[in-house]
């Protein structure tokens, strides 16, 4: 019970985070350019996504041993967390200026302001691209959370629960969502998958953890202690 609420909710925010950033694209193309030709670009790339979703879960699940399956997914994992956290630490301690959304809005709606009214091939392939690529991350996120335990169709449904919810905020506010503290999602998606990816990778070389699954949480408390230790410590000025 408890490993598939960790699935889903590590599926739910990783999926949440990339989301946000394809909604700015779609919003910031169909406000501009009118919607016909983002929405198909956008349900496209969905589609795309979808069977890479079923072909690679299903070629993964099914075909690698668990031992090397837990191993393959951890490290994922650990890839994407770390990489997640790495971000997320910098621009806490201020070395990395925080991810704007109002912005990125408003460089994506000059760029469609500077292309012909009349090719709506550009609104398409914009959010055709942009929903692919940040809809990549959310693939591998959802494959690598959900590749072992069977807890594939758990990820699945975090995944899509998260999109759905971004979306539906998204028509709602009809707006780029500038408001979402990207940097602190970024921050707990990536100490949740850091801890994923140590505790499954460790046991896809043999080892044991104490109290099984349950150690995942002291791995969450580690990790989040030692990445405020370092922003502490990237902020303090070395002394000569």
């Amino acid at each position: 019970m408890y490993t598939q609420l960790f699935v889903f909710g590590a599926a739910f925010l990783g999926s949440a985070v990339e989301s946000t950033e394809a909604l700015t694209i779609v919003l910031a193309v169909g406000l501009t350019r009118g919607w016909r030709a983002p929405l198909l670009g956008a349900a496209a790339a969905l589609v795309s996504l979808g069977v890479l979703v079923v072909f690679f879960g299903e070629l993964i699940v099914t075909h690698v041993p668990e031992s090397g399956l837990k191993l393959l997914v951890g490290t994922l994992l650990l890839l994407f967390g770390l990489r997640w956290l790495h971000k997320a630490v910098l621009r806490s301690a201020g070395v990395v200026a925080l991810h704007d959304e109002e912005r990125a809005y408003q460089e994506t709606v000059g760029q469609l302001r500077e292309a012909a009214a009349g090719r709506d091939w550009v609104g398409f392939v914009l959010a055709l691209k942009g929903v692919f690529l940040e809809g990549l991350e959310v693939v591998f996120i959802v494959i690598a959370v959900g590749g072992t335990g069977k807890s594939l169709p758990v990820a699945v449904a975090g995944g899509v629960a998260a999109m759905v919810v971004v979306a539906a905020v998204g028509v709602a506010v009809r707006h780029p969502l500038a408001q979402v503290p990207e940097n602190t999602l970024k921050y707990a998606v990536g100490v949740v998958l850091t801890s994923l990816g140590t505790f499954w990778a460790a046991e896809g070389m043999g080892a044991k953890w104490p109290l099984d699954f349950v150690s995942i949480f002291a791995l969450v408390i580690i990790y989040l202690a030692a990445s405020r230790i370092a922003v502490t410590l990237i902020r303090r000025p070395v002394l000569a």
